[in-house]
């Protein structure tokens, strides 16, 4: 058989199969055309595949009968409109309905630090941190050097890495409500301690000034992965009309939905600590940037997640991606 001559016949039917499998809707006469095309490109592959099986043309023809199949029984294959439904739907819902928990989760984590600073603070306590000329360098150099000491890239990157790894955390053993509640409690007591140690060198304007650009959001993805962990655990503990494994699979997937979005969170607090933190740029910008950051994240979650939880969202997959059954008369 002349291949060439076979392509050169068959290659308009090709092409307009990959044109209607490209368009986002089809009417009634095309979506009978895709089917028509499907049945003869199939043809087409069997009768390559008796001469050339591994051919490239072989190869191609499966292809396109795949992207074909997928689009007419239903499955997604718009890659940019599951992106947008992720971020302008799940993403919001999921972040939105942990909100107050958020709230509550920052709240306490504030009291923990608040106290640890205090009690750093008291007579004798300091003393016992340390000899004083190795408290006096932390406070006076390595607090600050700790920021700029690597390329503001790699730190960036260290610092990304690290707390995307501790949200996860949070989020995946959340099911315990031991370990969000430990990872919580590990940071407020470090936050504290060094809060306090810099306020008995009376350095505190030091600290917030290079704790808070990065931290506003930093600390809140922290609460965040927390509340999250907290609500599957509760999910457990309290799944009310659901039964119990119905509960944790669907706010385990609305939970990974805050993991993965809690990732990129991560990576603009990581850029901040980075690039920020560390510059020369006046205190006052600093903090703005830092703030800014926050309240973005904030209007993020509180004007699109409220719609998108008022559409039905939950942060949870689609009926179809989740294996729901279809009802049908």
């Amino acid at each position: 058989m002349d291949v060439d001559a076979f392509i050169a016949v068959h290659r308009s039917d090709w092409q307009r199969l990959d044109e209607l499998v490209g368009r986002r809707r089809l009417d009634g006469a095309e979506s009978d055309e895709l089917l028509v095309l499907y049945q003869r490109v199939s043809t087409h592959l069997s009768i390559i595949r008796s001469v050339d099986p591994e051919s490239a043309l072989s190869g191609a023809l499966s292809t396109r009968l795949s992207r074909a199949r997928t689009r007419f029984t239903g499955a997604r294959s718009n890659t940019m409109e599951d992106i947008a439904q992720f971020f302008v739907f799940s993403l919001p819902a999921a972040f939105y309905r942990i909100r107050w928990l958020t709230v509550v989760v920052g709240l306490t984590f504030v009291a923990v630090a608040w106290l640890y600073a205090f009690w750093v603070g008291t007579p004798g306590v300091i003393q016992a941190l340390g000899p004083d000329e190795e408290l006096r360098r932390y406070v006076e150099e390595d607090f600050v050097d700790y920021y700029s000491e690597n390329p503001a890239a790699s730190f960036a990157g260290l610092v990304w890495t690290n707390n995307a790894w501790i949200a996860v955390q949070a989020v995946a053993f959340g099911v315990t409500g031991i370990w969000p509640v430990f990872i919580l409690y590990q940071n407020a007591q470090g936050v504290g301690m060094a809060a306090g140690m810099m306020a008995s060198y009376d350095r505190l304007d030091t600290f917030f000034l290079y704790i808070l650009p990065h931290g506003f959001m930093e600390l809140t993805a922290i609460f965040i992965a927390t509340a999250a962990g907290l609500r599957i655990f509760w999910a457990w503990v309290a799944p009310g009309r659901r039964t119990r494994a119905a509960a944790l699979a669907e706010e385990g997937r609305a939970l990974i939905t805050v993991a993965l979005g809690l990732v990129l969170v991560l990576l603009v607090s990581g850029l901040v600590e980075g690039f920020v933190t560390p510059s020369g740029l006046p205190p006052w910008l600093r903090l703005t940037i830092g703030f800014l950051v926050l309240a973005a994240y904030w209007a993020y979650t509180l004007i699109l997640g409220r719609r998108a939880v008022a559409a039905g969202h939950r942060g949870d997959l689609g009926a179809v991606d989740r294996g729901d059954a279809a009802v049908t008369a």
